[in-house]
């Protein structure tokens, strides 16, 4: 299997072959490839380009032009909607003489070349660059995120589709149709650049439609013909587990470093390190802007590559533990005073060792990126959100008991009295964030409730003390103000949180139906006996476990997507003769790819699952995003749902 790192590399040397000379354009996903997988601006600024701006550019600076004749687009999607209006925008400021093009899929009426050139006007030259593989986030040697479809997230209630005859993308809405194919387009490109010829398999409906346009586009038949290697790709779709996204409990620092740190602007992954430990500055500004922040993506740097591998794989304590021995054998190759103790670590001993690099310029330098994750590391075991998140574990294992031995109204019930306005709340009690992400869990795990006018009521209330406590918020948060359109306290009415909520309601109803039509995977909680505690079971360990399984039973929820006449027939004669049916289990490469977002915990999961049930298999995890607590409950309650753009 080719390495995950080494084809995002691939990705860019077109570009790179491209920047002398020339100002680079990206869009924003594209500059979360380049940043997580591509060396980084500096990579192209080495390459000889003369900037490296956003796409579409800050209002205004579309008109002032790209100030150089030569340009290089980036875009991580296909040139339409508002990246063509984007790209436009840039050459038609005139100054623009020749450009070049990096996209994925087909571009709006018809031939890119022809149009790029027509924006241009009369002499432009363009060039449209032939992609490989696609651009790609590689968080880890075996995960990635197809930034480009971060938006897309399998509906609660399943998605609204034609009759059986339609099994491809056409029988979707047109805003999920368009993104559905741009996904598969982009994997189509990865499993190419790997050189793979794939079974494909589903679990739920979104990830359905998607396997079998996988499994019967004409790109991608041609391609299967061509390639020797063997995987399986078993599609997921996030909404029939939410409480994997939402739930606390990962034992992991990674986990906990994206989910506490605010994140660094204009990226959905990656976080701001706060780097004023390492200068003299004396200041009381928290965020301190005036000095850059730090962030976890070190593609350049091997030791810190090294390190945030163990931060997602390891457990917390070991991944602590690993922090303190990097740092000291750094310090020691400097030859800078370091007193080695041994015994637990602390954020304060982090700090201290931390110190001794601050006043050493070249040994800063040698080791800056290894200091932004120890710094990443401090400033998250130090965080007020930490404490909280032990509280969330317990409440968790609470709702678990619960729910095995009591009826829904109860547990909402047991919900509305921690339900807190904004003047009575202490720092550890329940935002109403908090209480979203407890909402979603509940949901989630209960599955298929008995409605009831007892429960009706007990919804009731709980929406009413939402709704106020929403209101009385002295600010709403950046997530308040996504879910309820207001971007002030003065436009947030009674009515808008009211309305608000019931959505979010009638959303949390679909998720409890989520895996009504499974037969095998319906639950994912374990209700406990007088013996053992209730507790939750992953929707995604019972796939992999299905999968793993050395008797090899023909799945029952795991739908295998046949990619033409051949598969039919295999399938057709398997009723009435011994024909063996495609098993996900059968190849050495297990593809998981989780539509809607995945967590650190989970790809640990499936990796220790897979590593001890079925050594010699290699594994990859993809997905769209890689999710926290409250990642997951914007992508299910936001207004602007970050659907693909109207304009495709």
């Amino acid at each position: 299997m080719a390495a995950l790192p080494r084809l995002c590399r691939q990705a860019w040397e077109p570009v790179l072959a491209r920047a002398r000379g020339a100002v680079v354009f990206l869009d924003a996903a594209a500059a979360e490839a380049l940043h997580w997988g591509g060396g980084g601006a500096g990579e192209l600024l080495a390459a000889g380009a003369l900037g490296v701006k956003p796409l579409p550019p800050p209002e205004g600076a579309a008109a002032a032009g790209a100030a150089s004749p030569r340009v290089v687009f980036v875009l991580s999607g296909p040139l339409r909607g508002w990246a063509a209006a984007a790209v436009r925008a840039v050459l038609e400021t005139g100054s623009v003489r020749c450009c070049a093009l990096l996209c994925a899929g087909e571009a709006e009426g018809g031939e890119p070349e022809e149009s790029l050139r027509r924006w241009m006007g009369p002499g432009g030259r363009a060039e449209v660059l032939l992609r490989g593989a696609p651009l790609l986030v590689p968080l880890t040697a075996e995960l990635g995120l197809l930034p480009a479809s971060a938006g897309i997230v399998p509906p609660a209630g399943g998605p609204r589709q034609g009759g059986p005859g339609e099994p491809g993308l056409g029988a979707l809405p047109g805003e999920l149709r368009a993104a559905g194919r741009v996904l598969v387009g982009e994997l189509d490109a990865l499993l190419g650049a790997m050189g793979l010829r794939e079974e494909c398999f589903a679990v739920g409906s979104l990830s359905r439609l998607l396997a079998a346009e996988l499994a019967s586009c004409a790109a991608a038949r041609n391609r299967r013909r061509m390639a020797t290697n063997r995987a399986a790709v078993v599609f997921v779709d996030r909404t029939l587990d939410l409480a994997g996204a939402v739930g606390h409990h990962g034992d992991n620092l990674a986990e906990k470093i994206l989910s506490v740190l605010p994140k660094l602007p204009g990226h959905k992954t990656d976080v701001m390190v706060n780097m004023v430990e390492l200068t003299a500055l004396q200041t009381p500004d928290e965020a301190c802007s005036i000095i850059a922040p730090g962030c976890l993506a070190q593609p350049n740097d091997p030791a810190a590559k090294a390190l945030w591998e163990s931060f997602m794989n390891l457990k917390q304590k070991e991944a602590v533990m690993e922090a303190r021995r990097h740092l000291v054998e750094a310090a020691s190759r400097e030859n800078l005073p370091i007193k080695m103790s041994m015994g637990r670590v602390t954020p304060e001993q982090l700090s201290s060792y931390i110190q001794l690099f601050k006043n050493n310029l070249k040994a800063l330098e040698n080791h800056c990126g290894l200091l932004q994750l120890v710094l990443a590391t401090v400033q998250t075991l130090k965080h007020p959100q930490i404490s909280k998140w032990d509280n969330f574990l317990a409440f968790e294992r609470l709702l678990l008991q619960s729910i095995g031995e009591s009826e829904m109204p109860n547990v909402l019930n047991q919900l509305l009295t921690m339900i807190k306005p904004y003047n009575e709340r202490m720092p550890d009690d329940y935002t109403c964030e908090d209480f979203l992400v407890l909402l979603v869990y509940m949901y989630a795990v209960v599955g298929e409730i008995k409605g009831g006018k007892e429960l009706d009521k007990a919804e009731e209330e709980v929406k009413k003390a939402l709704a106020k406590a929403i209101c009385d918020e002295a600010e709403p948060s950046p997530l308040l103000q996504k879910i309820t359109g207001c971007d002030s306290a003065q436009n947030l009415t009674s009515q808008k949180a009211t309305d608000a909520v019931d959505k979010i309601f009638k959303t949390l109803r679909d998720i409890s139906r989520a895996r009504m039509h499974m037969k095998q995977f319906n639950s994912i909680h374990n209700p406990g006996s007088n013996t053992h505690q209730a507790s939750y079971k992953p929707l995604l360990k019972q796939v992999v476990e299905e999968i793993c399984n050395p008797d090899r039973p023909d799945p029952v929820d795991i739908e295998h997507m046949s990619s033409g006449l051949t598969d039919l027939l295999k399938t057709g004669f398997s009723m009435f003769m011994k024909v063996n049916r495609p098993h996900p289990g059968d190849h050495p490469l297990l593809i998981i790819f989780m539509v809607g977002g995945v967590t650190v915990s989970e790809v640990k999961m499936v990796k220790d699952l897979v590593a001890t049930r079925k050594p010699g298999t290699q594994v990859l995890v993809l997905s769209t995003a890689l999710l926290t607590p409250l990642d997951a409950v914007e992508l299910l309650f936001t207004t602007d749902h970050p659907q693909p753009d109207t304009d495709i």
